[in-house]
C-alpha cells in the first residue's frame, strides 16, 4: 500500500522487463524546496543585461590587417637510372625530371568580406619527383588564397601588389623549379651520364595583407549619429541598429539604386571619435577605410548641443590621418530632424555651414529625395572626372 503523504504523478510502466517509476513529490513540500524555486524564478525573472566589450576586444570582430608568411612548393627531384631490357645492354640513360613546385597565388574574391580567414602562413604544393622510363614528376597544383575586394599587398613597407578588382590575381611566391634526370645530361661526349640534380626551394616571403573598403561615399561621424540607420533608409544592407555606442563593428557597404540605372556603394564606417588619428576608440583601424572613398557623408546629429563642432572634429580626425582627406568633395547631412531640439537647431547650424546641409530624419524618411539627389549629382561628377582622365 502507498503511503498517503506520497503522491505518484503518472503510471508505473514496463518495457522489455526494465521498470521505469515516474517522479514521486513529497507532499507537502519542504520550505527549503520552495524557498530555492522562488529563487530561481526570480533570478528568470531579471533582464538579460548585454555584457560590454574592451576595446581590444571589439577590434577582433572585423580583421582589415594581416601578416602571411608565404612559402612556394618544393620542386621534385630529378632521378638518375638507365634503361634496362632483355638482349640491349646499352639501354642509355632514362632518368626523368622532377615536377615544378606549386605557387601561392591571392585571388580577390568578391564573397569574402574580411581577413579573418586569411591564415598566417601558407605552404604551396611539391613537386613530385622523376621516375624511370623519361616519365617527368607532376608539378605541384596552384593554391589559392581568397582575399576581399581591395586588399593592398605590401612587402615591406613597398605596395607590390593593390587586388581592387574581382578576380584580380597576385603570386605571392614562386615554387621551386624541378630537378633534372641524368637523361637531360645525355651528350655525344657523355653517353652514360651518372648526374641527377635536385628539386629547388619555393620563394619564402612575408607579406602584410591591408584591406581597404572600396565604395563611392563614405559616411563618416561619431558613435549613434544615425549613420547604420542612414544606410538602411536609402539602400537593402541591414547593418545592426541600437541605442549603444560602437554598434557597428566592421565597414557595410549598401547599393544606391538611381534611376538612370546607376549604382552607388556608399560604406557605413564605424564610429569616431575625438583622438580616433591617436588609435583611440577604434581609431586607425577604420580610418583607413575613408582613403578610397571618393566622396564624403559627414553625417552630423542634429540634437546633441552644438552639432557644428562635429564637423569640425571630424574633419580634424581626417586630416591628421591622411593629408588632403578632409577635402574632398562631401556633403553635411543633419540627421534626426524629426525631433523638436534638433529642428530648432538646424538655421544656427545652417548659418555656420552654409545653406546646403540636408536635414533629414533616417527613421522616419524625411527629405531622403535630397540626399539621393546629391548623391547622384557626387557620382556624377566622379564619373565624369574619370573619364576625363
Amino acid at each position: 500500500m502507498v503511503p498517503s503523504r506520497l503522491l505518484s504523478l503518472g503510471p508505473r510502466t514496463v518495457h522489455g522487463g526494465v521498470g521505469r517509476w515516474t517522479q514521486v513529490q513529497r507532499w507537502p513540500p519542504s520550505p527549503r524546496l520552495l524557498s530555492d524555486s522562488c529563487g530561481d524564478h526570480g533570478k528568470h525573472q531579471e533582464p538579460p543585461r548585454k555584457k560590454l566589450l574592451s576595446e581590444k576586444k571589439l577590434k577582433r570582430h572585423f580583421v582589415d590587417h594581416r601578416r602571411v608568411l608565404v612559402c612556394g612548393g618544393r620542386g621534385g627531384d630529378g632521378v638518375s637510372c638507365f634503361h634496362s631490357e632483355p638482349r640491349k645492354e646499352f639501354g642509355g640513360p632514362d632518368g626523368g625530371d622532377g615536377g615544378n613546385g606549386g605557387h601561392v597565388v591571392l585571388r580577390a574574391d568578391r564573397q569574402v568580406k574580411s581577413l579573418s580567414s586569411v591564415l598566417s602562413r601558407y605552404q604551396g604544393f611539391h613537386g613530385e619527383s622523376g621516375g624511370r622510363k623519361n616519365c617527368f614528376g607532376r608539378s605541384g597544383a596552384l593554391l589559392y588564397v581568397q582575399v576581399p575586394v581591395g586588399t593592398l599587398v605590401k612587402e615591406g613597407k613597398e605596395v607590390v601588389a593593390d587586388l581592387s578588382c574581382p578576380g584580380d590575381e597576385y603570386i605571392a611566391a614562386l615554387g621551386g623549379a624541378g630537378g633534372k634526370g641524368n637523361r637531360f645530361f645525355l651528350a655525344n661526349e657523355n653517353r652514360a651520364p651518372v648526374t641527377c640534380t635536385p628539386g629547388q626551394p619555393g620563394q619564402e616571403r612575408v607579406l602584410f595583407l591591408e584591406l581597404k573598403t572600396m565604395a563611392h561615399a563614405g559616411m563618416v561621424g561619431f558613435p549613434n549619429a544615425g549613420k547604420s540607420s542612414l544606410l538602411r533608409a536609402i539602400s537593402n544592407a541591414r547593418p545592426a541598429v541600437a541605442s549603444y555606442p560602437f554598434t557597428t563593428l566592421k565597414p557595410h557597404v549598401g547599393i544606391v539604386h538611381c534611376e538612370d540605372h546607376q549604382q552607388i556603394a556608399v560604406a557605413d564606417i564605424p564610429g569616431l571619435i575625438r583622438g580616433a588619428h591617436q588609435n583611440r576608440g577604434l581609431g586607425s583601424t577604420f580610418l583607413r577605410h575613408i582613403e578610397r572613398c571618393r566622396f564624403l557623408l559627414f553625417v552630423v546629429d542634429l540634437s546633441e548641443p552644438e552639432p557644428w563642432t562635429q564637423v569640425e572634429d571630424l574633419k580634424f580626425e581626417l586630416e591628421k590621418h591622411e593629408a588632403g582627406l578632409s577635402e574632398r568633395p562631401h556633403v553635411v547631412v543633419a540627421n534626426k530632424i524629426d525631433l523638436p531640439q534638433a529642428r530648432a537647431a538646424l538655421p544656427q547650424l545652417r548659418a555656420r555651414l552654409g545653406p546646403s546641409v540636408i536635414a533629414l530624419s533616417a527613421a522616419t524618411g524625411e527629405n531622403l529625395e535630397a540626399l539621393l539627389l546629391r548623391l547622384q549629382e557626387l557620382h556624377s561628377q566622379h564619373v565624369g572626372a574619370e573619364l576625363r582622365w
